[in-house]
C-alpha cells in the first residue's frame, strides 16, 4: 500500500510533538548526507579526542566557556 504525501502528512501531524520533532530531525539529517563532509567531521572528532586524551588542550566547564565567549562578543 502506497500512501500519498497528503496522507503521510495528515498521519504525521497526529503524532505527539516530541515524535514529530524526532521525525523532522531524521528527515533533515537524511538530506544532509555528504560522505566528504561526514568523513571530515569524523577526522576532526578523532583529532580533538586525541588532543584531549594527550593533554594538548585544556577543557573548560561550559559556563566558563560561555562567559568568555560573551565577554569577547561585547
Amino acid at each position: 500500500m502506497s500512501a500519498t504525501v497528503e496522507e503521510l502528512e495528515a498521519e504525521v501531524l497526529r503524532l505527539p510533538a516530541v515524535l514529530r520533532a524526532r521525525l523532522v530531525e531524521k528527515l533533515i539529517a537524511s538530506l544532509d548526507v555528504e560522505p566528504d563532509v561526514e568523513n571530515a567531521w569524523a577526522e576532526e572528532v578523532e583529532k580533538r579526542e586525541g588532543e584531549i586524551e594527550n593533554g594538548t588542550v585544556t577543557l573548560l566547564p561550559g559556563a566558563e566557556a560561555l562567559s568568555r565567549l560573551r565577554a569577547e562578543i561585547q
